[in-house]
């Protein structure tokens, strides 16, 4: 009888532990995901662009409105820039944590470290087929870009 209430207990215990992991909370303000930080101290997506103009790096903390986020599992999302500008890509610190879909239009802070680097034609048709997109706007994928490409530690959602 002990060892069935001890297999009973650590089976329960292993499906709690197994749901807690992967189910993502909704994107309320307030809700952090990853690391927990907090707002003080952020720069705008406009200041972030000026300080990677002149630096190779940014580390710190970027405040930016959510515009896309993976489909698959919400293992990316892109920050809105200013005109016709291709959105930053902002993944995750080893893939630790996921993002949810109702994040999209939210605005968040987000700490880690930017980066100007040129994004492959295979790595720009895989994002575009994680974000849904069709297979003819996939196909139209045929040159590298510059882009800024952004590892968060954590990110809170603010607005």
């Amino acid at each position: 009888m002990k060892k069935f209430i001890a297999l009973f207990v650590a089976a329960f215990a292993f499906i709690a532990i197994s749901n807690a992991q992967t189910s993502i909370q909704p994107a309320k303000v307030g809700v952090s995901y990853g690391k927990k930080i907090d707002k003080s101290g952020a720069i705008s997506v406009k200041q972030l662009e000026k300080a990677l103009a002149s630096k190779d790096n940014y580390t710190g903390k970027i405040e930016g409105e959510v515009i896309q986020v993976c489909k698959k599992k919400g293992c990316f999302i892109t920050l809105k820039r200013e005109g016709n500008q291709e959105p930053i890509m902002v993944r995750f610190t080893d893939y630790a944590y996921f993002l949810p879909q109702d994040i999209t239009g939210k605005t968040v802070v987000l700490e880690g470290r930017a980066k100007v680097k040129e994004t492959t034609v295979e790595w720009q048709k895989h994002y575009a087929e994680d974000m849904g997109k069709s297979k003819e706007e996939i196909a139209k994928i045929t040159k590298p870009r510059k882009d800024i490409s952004i590892v968060a530690d954590g990110v809170l959602v603010v607005k």
